[in-house]
């Protein structure tokens, strides 16, 4: 017999409706081995030095600024 809960549990219902939606991007999340991590973390770099540049310098300077970073 199947008792009814009290909670809705609608996290757990939006979660699989979503894999479910996106079952083709899960499936290959789970079959290839590469990802995109490596240009998230480039990028994160660079808004980092923009955040710290931000209304200090024009374009150029933050252009030079990121091409001579060498964190990463």
């Amino acid at each position: 017999f199947v008792q009814k809960s009290r909670y809705k549990l609608s996290g757990l219902k939006s979660l699989a409706r979503g894999l479910k939606n996106d079952l083709a991007a899960v499936t290959n999340a789970i079959k290839w081995s590469w990802n995109n991590g490596p240009v998230e973390g480039h990028v994160n770099r660079i808004k980092n030095i923009k955040r710290q540049m931000y209304g200090r310098a024009s374009f150029e300077l933050l252009r030079k600024k990121v091409i001579l970073s060498q964190t990463g």
